[in-house]
């Protein structure tokens, strides 16, 4: 199956709305539910605030319709500073590899920033869809941990890596 023509797109403050789309109770089940209205405003700040890596709306080319979100930011994992993404895409577009087709474009905006070797993602043991967008866009199962997301609410997570130093030329910005 052939990947969909997708823009990353950088967030801005018309993208409220779509952040409000994927906190629906059926998109949030493998992150310990949706979250009230005070606890969206305060990501979407976070979101357009400035800082190492960004968010990104997925959007459909041709149709030019928003398809979910995914984005890139900096953690601390086992002693060193990597690269985290993660994504979310909405029910009229999943099963169509939108999100295989967003993390591999992120892919090439991290590995073009050259600030850290190694992007990471985290689904949980459970999504059977995230697990295998990061198995399609050439991660590599590390094993299983365990986090706590939202905070108080514990997860059994997959820790997929990427090389970054592997990524095909990334596309330009």
């Amino acid at each position: 199956m052939e990947l969909p023509a997708i823009r990353l797109d950088p967030w801005s403050g018309d993208d409220l709305d779509l952040l409000r789309a994927v906190n629906a109770p059926e998109m949030m089940t493998h992150l310990g539910g949706s979250e009230p209205p005070d606890r969206v405003e305060a990501r979407h700040r976070r979101y357009l605030a400035a800082g190492p890596g960004g968010m990104f709306r997925i959007t459909l080319l041709g149709e030019e319709a928003a398809a979910g979100s995914i984005g890139y930011w900096e953690r601390e994992w086992r002693g060193a500073t990597v690269w985290e993404t993660g994504w979310s895409v909405l029910p009229a577009h999943q099963g169509r590899r939108v999100a295989v087709a967003a993390a591999l474009q992120v892919a090439g905006l991290a590995a073009r920033e050259g600030r850290h070797r190694w992007l990471h993602a985290y689904p949980s043991v459970d999504h059977p869809a995230s697990n295998a967008v990061c198995r399609r866009a050439g991660f590599t199962l590390q094993g299983e941990v365990d986090f706590e997301y939202p905070p108080g609410h514990p997860m059994r997570c997959h820790d997929w890596r990427l090389d970054l130093r592997e990524c095909a030329t990334p596309p330009p910005r």
